[in-house]
Formats: structure tokens, C-alpha cells, sequence
């Protein structure tokens, strides 16, 4: 199974959605914590693109936030992910 990491910080509602939606399907996940960490943050930024959290990336793919994770397990794409066929 292909790892799952998010990035998070708190306060973040978003974050905690799609920490309950992989503890729902029983997929472990890594959390790496932003709280504070300013420079951290600013590296995921140039990674992503994105200011937001929580950024969700399966193996070496980004997938998004929390809208675009239960986007994609809608159409059916998040399982192939963790499988690594994708």
C-alpha cells in the first residue's frame, strides 16, 4: 500500500475530516503537523502550490485537500492510488 501523508495544523476542520475519512476506511496515514512553522509551511507551499491545509499526498502523488480526496474516492480513483496502479 502506498503511504499516506497529510500535512495539517491546527485549528483546521478540514484537517480533521480527512484524518476521520482514512480512520473510517482503516487506511493508516502520517501526520505532519504545520502548527507554527512558518518555514515548513512555506516548503509545502513550493511543493503544492497551495496555501491551505490540509494537503493529502498518497505515495509520491499530491492529491489535495479534503474536497478534492473525497472527489477523487467518489470516481473511484483513491484505491488504485493506495494500490500503487495508478
Amino acid at each position: 500500500m502506498s503511504p499516506v501523508v497529510i500535512y495539517t495544523a491546527v485549528p483546521c476542520g478540514y484537517c480533521s475530516a480527512a484524518k476521520r475519512f482514512f480512520e473510517s476506511q482503516e487506511i493508516p496515514y502520517m501526520e505532519i503537523d504545520l502548527t507554527g512553522n512558518r518555514d515548513a509551511r512555506m516548503d509545502l507551499m513550493k511543493k503544492t502550490g497551495q496555501r491551505t491545509v490540509p494537503q493529502i499526498f498518497v505515495g509520491d502523488t499530491h492529491i489535495g485537500g479534503y474536497s478534492e480526496l473525497v472527489a477523487l474516492h467518489g470516481q473511484g480513483g483513491l484505491e488504485p492510488l493506495l494500490q500503487g496502479d495508478a
